[in-house]
């Protein structure tokens, strides 16, 4: 393997001097590749290229040091889980590393394609080519599948670009997967053919039978225009399997419930762009879905804007994705949001649109119009 095909990845560690540092890092390089000691690491092609290598340790001042570890791909070969876990496995479950960086190189690059379909796909599927993009959240659990199919059609009749399950919407007797996605879909293809428009539905798919690819094709067969997953639960590797099949062929939105203890503690975990950019699009994400700044989950302008730049960096690993911010959305904030954002942006608009009722049409068509004056 060439010497600039290997990947590199960039820890924070806390440590008590340079010395200390450097030991840490030793530790590190060790337990993402082969979890032995050192001094009994077999010589030859496992010393030489799989165990990870050290390129730098610097000082940030006070107690906090960085390390850039390169490794090879024959240790990740062509599995997004195995890739992870070479980025952070066992290294996630000792305190005070954190990820701050990652670059592919170009093997890497070469093995994982991203996004099947991107922003521009997205764009695609939807029939909106400019402009932020709408997505109302169909909810709440307990909603019998008539109600929920009731919110959709009115949500796509008031200008709903995408209708996105609830991550909580599963498998449940009160709206059952296949008969909610049959019923969604139907009431979304019937309000496209009232309003010319082609609003996707993205059905959460949970892996309830234990074969969650199955089941994405089965919302398909439904006639979902994509779906929703939960990778913290489920794992990156479904997602790659449906990215990497070109027989699916819809768009994937990722959700991120169940990884916030990554992010969340500033020494230790991942840092916010690589979990719900780098990694998401790592994995074949069209869409990321991320906590929005002023909203109830604490996430700052500064982190959001580091998610959206990783989604959509023309030099990240595929084509660039949609970043997808929830919370916080209103008539009242959509030029900020805008004006944050960009365009290459799908808004979610959840729990408050319930309270239009009736009228949940006209509210979204209040929120499309919002953002469509503030992006000119």
């Amino acid at each position: 393997m060439a010497e600039d095909d290997r990947f590199r990845v960039r820890y924070r560690l806390k440590a008590a001097d340079s010395g200390d540092a450097k030991a840490r890092a030793v530790g590190v390089a060790l337990e993402q590749t082969v979890e032995i000691p050192g001094d009994i690491v077999p010589a030859g092609y496992i010393s030489d290229e799989i165990v990870g290598r050290i390129e730098e340790v610097t000082a940030l001042g006070g107690d906090l040091f960085e390390t850039t570890i390169s490794y090879s791909p024959d240790s990740a070969g062509t599995e997004v889980v195995q890739l992870l876990n070479v980025i952070f496995g066992n290294s996630s479950i000792q305190q005070n590393i954190r990820v701050v960086g990652f670059d592919p190189g170009p093997a890497i690059r070469t093995r994982f394609a991203g996004p099947r379909f991107g922003i521009e796909g997205v764009r695609a599927r939807t029939g909106r080519s400019r402009g932020g993009l709408i997505s109302p959240v169909i909810k709440p659990q307990g909603s019998s599948v008539r109600e929920l199919a009731g919110i959709a059609y009115r949500c796509v009749l008031g200008g709903a670009d995408i209708i996105k399950d609830d991550h909580g919407l599963a498998n449940q007797a009160m709206a059952p997967f296949r008969e909610r996605a049959v019923a969604v879909s139907e009431a979304v293809a019937e309000a496209n053919a009232k309003t010319g428009g082609s609003a996707r539905y993205f059905v959460n798919v949970t892996g309830h039978s234990g074969y969650a690819v199955d089941e994405a094709f089965q919302a398909k067969e439904a006639g979902a225009g994509g779906v929703l997953l939960m990778p913290g639960l489920m794992g990156f590797g479904v997602v790659q399997a449906l990215a990497r099949d070109a027989s699916f062929d819809l768009p994937i939105m990722t959700h991120p419930s169940f990884t916030g203890p990554f992010v969340l503690t500033p020494e230790t975990g991942v840092d916010h762009a690589l979990m719900y950019g780098v990694f998401q699009r790592l994995a074949g994400s069209d869409i990321s879905v991320f906590p929005n700044v002023g909203g109830r989950f604490g996430f700052s302008a500064e982190e959001c804007l580091s998610i959206a730049g990783a989604c959509r960096d023309p030099d990240g690993l595929g084509q660039p994705m949609m970043p997808s911010p929830g919370g916080g959305m209103s008539v009242e904030r959509a030029g900020d949001m805008v004006s944050m954002y960009g365009e290459d942006v799908v808004y979610l608009l959840g729990g408050s649109l319930l309270r239009a009722g009736d009228k949940i049409a006209d509210a979204v068509r209040a929120m499309r119009d919002a953002v469509d004056l503030a992006s000119g």
